[in-house]
């Protein structure tokens, strides 16, 4: 059984750059056909997918996000990584990374982590 686990502060400052990694257990993130995402829910508000790595290093993002975002993976550690810089308190949200077989789903997939809060703030 796969289990994803975010890890990261839980507080950053304005204009700094966030990054969380998500571990990988119980199976290998180069498997087919797989994508690795990213997702964030604002408090109060709806959840909004963020990008995604696949099985093959390959990397989409999110239009409204893409100038901002980055997400790398590490095969070895069975990690994949999200960076988003020039954070403002707007960014202010659970994050969740999770395991699909698409991107940009309107909906957390179940093979999900827990998510992890990240507060932007002074």
């Amino acid at each position: 059984q796969v289990q994803l686990q975010e890890s990261g502060p839980g507080l950053v400052k304005p204009s700094q750059t966030l990054s969380l990694t998500c571990t990988v257990s119980g199976g290998s993130i180069t498997t087919n056909f797989y994508y690795w995402n990213w997702f964030r829910q604002p408090p109060g508000k709806g959840l909004e997918w963020m990008g995604a790595i696949t099985y093959m290093g390959s990397t989409f993002y999110s239009p409204s996000l893409k100038s901002r975002t980055s997400i790398s993976r590490d095969t070895s550690k069975t990690q994949f990584t999200l960076q988003l810089s020039s954070v403002t308190p707007e960014d202010t949200a659970v994050y969740y990374c999770a395991r699909d077989s698409q991107m940009g789903r309107s909906s957390l997939p179940p093979f999900r982590g827990q998510g992890t809060l990240v507060t932007v703030s002074s």
